[in-house]
Protein backbone atom coordinates (compact mmCIF):
# COMPACT_ATOMS: atom_id res chain seq x y z
CA UNK A 1 0.00 0.00 0.00
CA UNK A 2 2.85 2.35 0.46
CA UNK A 3 4.31 1.76 -2.88
CA UNK A 4 0.84 1.97 -4.26
CA UNK A 5 0.47 5.22 -2.87
CA UNK A 6 4.00 6.60 -3.84
CA UNK A 7 3.89 5.36 -7.38
CA UNK A 8 0.31 7.33 -7.50
CA UNK A 9 1.90 10.43 -6.25
CA UNK A 10 5.43 10.84 -7.53
CA UNK A 11 4.38 11.94 -11.12
CA UNK A 12 1.70 14.42 -10.33
CA UNK A 13 3.94 15.83 -7.33
CA UNK A 14 7.08 15.79 -10.36
CA UNK A 15 4.45 17.64 -13.17
CA UNK A 16 3.75 20.23 -10.16
CA UNK A 17 7.78 20.73 -9.45
CA UNK A 18 8.36 21.74 -13.19
CA UNK A 19 5.17 24.19 -13.59
CA UNK A 20 6.76 27.90 -13.72
CA UNK A 21 6.34 29.78 -10.16
CA UNK A 22 3.61 32.00 -11.04
CA UNK A 23 1.37 28.98 -11.94
CA UNK A 24 2.47 27.38 -8.92
CA UNK A 25 1.19 30.47 -6.70
CA UNK A 26 -1.82 30.65 -8.33
CA UNK A 27 -2.72 27.26 -7.36
CA UNK A 28 -1.17 28.42 -3.71
CA UNK A 29 -4.03 30.33 -3.84
CA UNK A 30 -6.22 28.40 -4.06
CA UNK A 31 -4.90 25.62 -1.67
CA UNK A 32 -4.88 28.75 0.60
CA UNK A 33 -9.17 28.92 0.23
CA UNK A 34 -9.30 25.08 1.05
CA UNK A 35 -6.98 24.90 4.04
CA UNK A 36 -8.13 27.64 5.72
CA UNK A 37 -11.68 28.62 5.35
CA UNK A 38 -12.93 24.89 4.31
CA UNK A 39 -11.00 22.74 5.93
CA UNK A 40 -9.84 25.21 8.90
CA UNK A 41 -6.33 22.83 9.42
CA UNK A 42 -5.56 23.35 12.70
CA UNK A 43 -7.11 26.50 13.05
CA UNK A 44 -7.53 25.91 17.20
CA UNK A 45 -3.59 25.38 17.14
CA UNK A 46 -3.10 28.74 15.39
CA UNK A 47 -5.19 30.67 17.36
CA UNK A 48 -3.72 29.92 20.78
CA UNK A 49 -0.41 29.93 19.55
CA UNK A 50 -0.90 33.59 18.68
CA UNK A 51 -2.91 34.58 21.72
CA UNK A 52 -0.01 34.01 23.60
CA UNK A 53 2.80 34.95 21.64
CA UNK A 54 0.96 37.98 20.15
CA UNK A 55 -0.68 39.67 22.97
CA UNK A 56 -0.20 42.95 22.38
CA UNK A 57 -2.29 42.74 18.71
CA UNK A 58 -6.03 43.16 19.27
CA UNK A 59 -8.53 39.72 17.89
CA UNK A 60 -8.38 41.39 14.64
CA UNK A 61 -5.43 42.02 14.06
CA UNK A 62 -4.34 38.30 15.13
CA UNK A 63 -6.96 37.05 12.14
CA UNK A 64 -4.97 39.18 9.30
CA UNK A 65 -1.84 38.11 10.27
CA UNK A 66 -3.36 34.22 10.58
CA UNK A 67 -4.67 34.74 7.23
CA UNK A 68 -1.03 36.09 6.14
CA UNK A 69 0.28 32.88 7.17
CA UNK A 70 -1.94 30.56 5.77
CA UNK A 71 -0.99 32.33 2.54
CA UNK A 72 2.72 31.48 3.61
CA UNK A 73 2.37 28.13 4.53
CA UNK A 74 0.84 26.68 1.36
CA UNK A 75 3.31 28.89 -0.16
CA UNK A 76 5.98 26.74 1.22
CA UNK A 77 4.00 23.53 0.15
CA UNK A 78 4.33 24.65 -3.34
CA UNK A 79 7.96 25.86 -2.93
CA UNK A 80 8.95 22.03 -1.26
CA UNK A 81 7.66 20.62 -4.17
CA UNK A 82 9.07 23.18 -6.78
CA UNK A 83 12.50 21.79 -5.40
CA UNK A 84 11.85 18.33 -7.35
CA UNK A 85 13.25 19.95 -10.32
CA UNK A 86 14.52 23.49 -9.25
CA UNK A 87 17.82 24.40 -10.45
CA UNK A 88 20.87 26.07 -8.72
CA UNK A 89 20.93 29.04 -10.57
CA UNK A 90 17.03 29.58 -10.04
CA UNK A 91 17.76 28.69 -6.32
CA UNK A 92 20.91 31.13 -6.13
CA UNK A 93 18.08 34.28 -7.02
CA UNK A 94 15.82 33.23 -4.97
CA UNK A 95 17.16 32.12 -1.88
CA UNK A 96 20.37 35.26 -0.78
CA UNK A 97 22.72 33.79 1.83
CA UNK A 98 23.57 37.25 3.24
CA UNK A 99 26.92 36.55 5.04
CA UNK A 100 27.79 32.99 4.07
CA UNK A 101 31.55 34.69 5.14
CA UNK A 102 30.73 33.79 8.80
CA UNK A 103 30.53 29.83 8.13
CA UNK A 104 33.52 29.85 6.08
CA UNK A 105 35.59 31.75 8.62
CA UNK A 106 34.05 28.87 11.03
CA UNK A 107 34.70 26.34 8.84
CA UNK A 108 38.60 27.51 8.94
CA UNK A 109 38.44 27.33 13.23
CA UNK A 110 38.72 23.32 12.12
CA UNK A 111 35.78 22.29 14.22
CA UNK A 112 32.60 20.85 13.19
CA UNK A 113 29.48 23.73 13.11
CA UNK A 114 26.22 23.06 14.77
CA UNK A 115 23.34 25.46 13.08
CA UNK A 116 20.75 26.60 15.29
CA UNK A 117 17.46 26.82 13.06
CA UNK A 118 13.88 27.86 13.22
CA UNK A 119 10.51 26.97 11.66
CA UNK A 120 10.55 30.29 10.25
CA UNK A 121 10.65 31.77 6.87
CA UNK A 122 12.10 28.87 4.84
CA UNK A 123 13.84 26.51 6.42
CA UNK A 124 13.30 24.00 3.76
CA UNK A 125 15.20 26.00 1.10
CA UNK A 126 18.19 26.15 3.74
CA UNK A 127 19.60 23.52 2.80
CA UNK A 128 20.96 25.21 -0.62
CA UNK A 129 23.81 26.61 1.68
CA UNK A 130 25.76 23.32 1.37
CA UNK A 131 26.04 24.05 -2.12
CA UNK A 132 28.07 26.85 -1.00
CA UNK A 133 30.26 25.58 1.59
CA UNK A 134 33.82 25.32 1.43
CA UNK A 135 35.09 22.70 2.97
CA UNK A 136 32.72 20.94 5.45
CA UNK A 137 30.35 17.93 4.91
CA UNK A 138 26.28 19.43 5.20
CA UNK A 139 23.92 17.62 7.47
CA UNK A 140 20.27 18.64 7.70
CA UNK A 141 18.62 16.06 11.36
CA UNK A 142 15.17 15.32 10.28
CA UNK A 143 12.42 12.68 11.38
CA UNK A 144 11.99 10.21 9.52
CA UNK A 145 8.43 9.69 7.25
CA UNK A 146 6.88 6.65 8.05
CA UNK A 147 6.22 5.78 4.67
CA UNK A 148 9.69 4.69 3.29
CA UNK A 149 9.75 5.80 -0.21
CA UNK A 150 8.31 8.95 0.44
CA UNK A 151 10.82 9.14 2.88
CA UNK A 152 13.36 8.17 0.07
CA UNK A 153 11.98 10.93 -2.02
CA UNK A 154 12.37 13.91 0.51
CA UNK A 155 16.15 12.44 1.17
CA UNK A 156 16.47 13.27 -2.77
CA UNK A 157 14.95 16.60 -2.98
CA UNK A 158 17.08 17.77 0.00
CA UNK A 159 19.91 15.79 -0.69
CA UNK A 160 20.42 17.90 -4.42
CA UNK A 161 22.10 20.75 -3.01
CA UNK A 162 24.67 18.33 -1.49
CA UNK A 163 23.00 17.66 2.03
CA UNK A 164 22.51 14.72 3.63
CA UNK A 165 19.58 13.74 6.00
CA UNK A 166 20.22 12.08 9.03
CA UNK A 167 17.14 10.40 11.58
CA UNK A 168 17.22 11.98 14.70
CA UNK A 169 17.78 8.48 16.19
CA UNK A 170 20.90 8.15 14.07
CA UNK A 171 22.60 11.71 14.46
CA UNK A 172 24.61 11.16 17.58
CA UNK A 173 26.01 7.48 16.34
CA UNK A 174 26.73 10.14 12.88
CA UNK A 175 28.33 12.93 14.31
CA UNK A 176 30.34 10.55 16.68
CA UNK A 177 31.89 8.48 14.04
CA UNK A 178 32.93 11.65 11.99
CA UNK A 179 34.37 13.04 14.76
CA UNK A 180 36.56 9.35 14.95
CA UNK A 181 37.37 9.73 11.42
CA UNK A 182 37.91 13.61 11.37
CA UNK A 183 35.40 14.60 9.44
CA UNK A 184 34.01 17.84 9.40
CA UNK A 185 30.20 17.86 9.82
CA UNK A 186 27.77 21.48 9.26
CA UNK A 187 25.03 19.94 10.88
CA UNK A 188 21.28 21.47 10.75
CA UNK A 189 19.53 21.42 14.18
CA UNK A 190 15.53 23.16 14.02
CA UNK A 191 15.66 24.08 17.63
CA UNK A 192 12.11 25.26 18.20
CA UNK A 193 10.11 22.10 18.26
CA UNK A 194 8.49 20.38 21.33
CA UNK A 195 10.52 17.73 22.75
CA UNK A 196 9.33 14.54 23.81
CA UNK A 197 7.71 15.51 27.44
CA UNK A 198 9.42 12.22 29.08
CA UNK A 199 12.29 13.09 28.46
CA UNK A 200 12.78 16.87 28.86
CA UNK A 201 15.94 17.88 30.33
CA UNK A 202 14.91 22.02 30.51
CA UNK A 203 12.14 23.89 30.67
CA UNK A 204 12.67 27.70 29.65
CA UNK A 205 10.82 30.78 28.60
CA UNK A 206 9.22 31.27 25.16
CA UNK A 207 7.14 34.23 25.21
CA UNK A 208 6.29 34.52 28.57
CA UNK A 209 5.55 30.68 28.98
CA UNK A 210 7.82 28.19 30.81
CA UNK A 211 7.37 25.31 28.44
CA UNK A 212 9.80 22.24 27.59
CA UNK A 213 12.65 23.24 25.24
CA UNK A 214 14.73 21.45 22.89
CA UNK A 215 18.42 21.70 23.71
CA UNK A 216 19.43 18.72 21.51
CA UNK A 217 21.87 20.77 19.29
CA UNK A 218 23.14 22.98 22.14
CA UNK A 219 24.40 19.68 24.31
CA UNK A 220 26.01 18.12 21.09
CA UNK A 221 27.69 21.05 20.45
CA UNK A 222 29.36 21.07 23.69
CA UNK A 223 29.69 16.96 23.64
CA UNK A 224 30.81 16.89 20.06
CA UNK A 225 32.77 20.35 20.56
CA UNK A 226 31.15 22.08 17.63
CA UNK A 227 31.29 25.48 17.47
CA UNK A 228 27.65 27.12 17.01
CA UNK A 229 25.78 29.79 14.29
CA UNK A 230 22.28 30.76 14.87
CA UNK A 231 20.51 30.64 11.29
CA UNK A 232 17.77 33.82 10.73
CA UNK A 233 15.77 33.09 7.90
CA UNK A 234 13.32 35.84 6.15
CA UNK A 235 10.97 36.56 3.74
CA UNK A 236 11.99 39.09 1.17
CA UNK A 237 8.84 38.79 -0.85
CA UNK A 238 7.11 36.00 -2.55
CA UNK A 239 8.73 33.28 -3.86
CA UNK A 240 12.32 34.92 -2.18
CA UNK A 241 14.02 34.61 1.14
CA UNK A 242 17.55 35.39 2.80
CA UNK A 243 19.26 33.59 5.96
CA UNK A 244 21.45 35.75 7.86
CA UNK A 245 23.94 33.69 10.10
CA UNK A 246 24.74 35.43 13.72
CA UNK A 247 27.83 33.63 15.01
CA UNK A 248 28.33 32.53 18.93
CA UNK A 249 31.08 33.85 19.96
CA UNK A 250 31.72 33.12 23.27
CA UNK A 251 33.09 29.43 24.30
CA UNK A 252 30.14 26.76 23.90
CA UNK A 253 31.97 23.99 26.32
CA UNK A 254 32.45 26.47 29.27
CA UNK A 255 29.30 28.24 28.56
CA UNK A 256 26.19 27.54 31.16
CA UNK A 257 23.78 24.91 30.45
CA UNK A 258 20.69 26.48 28.48
CA UNK A 259 22.16 29.73 27.85
CA UNK A 260 22.92 29.35 24.26
CA UNK A 261 19.50 28.22 23.66
CA UNK A 262 18.20 30.91 25.56
CA UNK A 263 19.83 33.45 23.47
CA UNK A 264 18.39 31.52 19.99
CA UNK A 265 14.98 31.86 21.68
CA UNK A 266 15.57 35.80 22.25
CA UNK A 267 15.97 35.86 18.61
CA UNK A 268 13.00 34.00 17.36
CA UNK A 269 11.03 36.10 20.00
CA UNK A 270 12.30 39.47 18.53
CA UNK A 271 12.09 37.96 14.57
CA UNK A 272 8.55 36.58 15.17
CA UNK A 273 7.56 39.77 16.30
CA UNK A 274 8.49 42.07 13.70
CA UNK A 275 6.55 39.74 11.31
CA UNK A 276 4.83 36.79 12.59
CA UNK A 277 3.31 35.66 9.28
CA UNK A 278 6.25 33.83 8.67
CA UNK A 279 6.38 31.65 11.66
CA UNK A 280 4.98 28.26 11.24
CA UNK A 281 2.06 28.81 14.06
CA UNK A 282 0.64 25.85 13.39
CA UNK A 283 3.23 23.98 15.30
CA UNK A 284 1.98 23.25 18.96
CA UNK A 285 4.74 25.12 20.76
CA UNK A 286 2.79 25.71 23.99
CA UNK A 287 1.34 22.17 24.09
CA UNK A 288 3.10 21.99 27.76
CA UNK A 289 2.98 24.90 29.93
CA UNK A 290 4.00 25.39 33.56
CA UNK A 291 2.94 27.81 35.81
CA UNK A 292 5.77 29.43 37.83
CA UNK A 293 5.04 27.89 41.03
CA UNK A 294 5.43 24.74 39.17
CA UNK A 295 8.50 25.31 37.99
CA UNK A 296 9.96 26.73 41.29
CA UNK A 297 8.38 23.44 43.35
CA UNK A 298 10.43 21.46 40.70
CA UNK A 299 13.79 23.11 40.52
CA UNK A 300 13.79 23.07 44.81
CA UNK A 301 12.67 19.26 44.57
CA UNK A 302 15.92 18.55 42.29
CA UNK A 303 18.19 21.07 43.76
CA UNK A 304 20.85 19.68 46.10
Amino acid sequence: MQLLAYILAYPILWLFSILPFRVLYFLSDIVYVLVYYIIGYRKKAVRFNMSIALPHLTQKEQRIIEKKFYHHFCDGFVEMVKTMTISEKEMKKRFILENMEVVNEYEKKGKSIALLIAHYGSYEWLLYMNTRLTTHKGYGIYKRIRNPYFDGLVKRIRGKFNAELIDTKESVGVMKTNKKNGVLGCYGFITDQSPKIYRVPYWGNFFGKIVPIHVGGEMLSKKMDMNVIYVISDKIKRGYYKATFVPFTGEVKETPDFEITDIFLRMLEQKIIEKPEYYLWTHKRFKHIRTPEEQEALTKKTTP
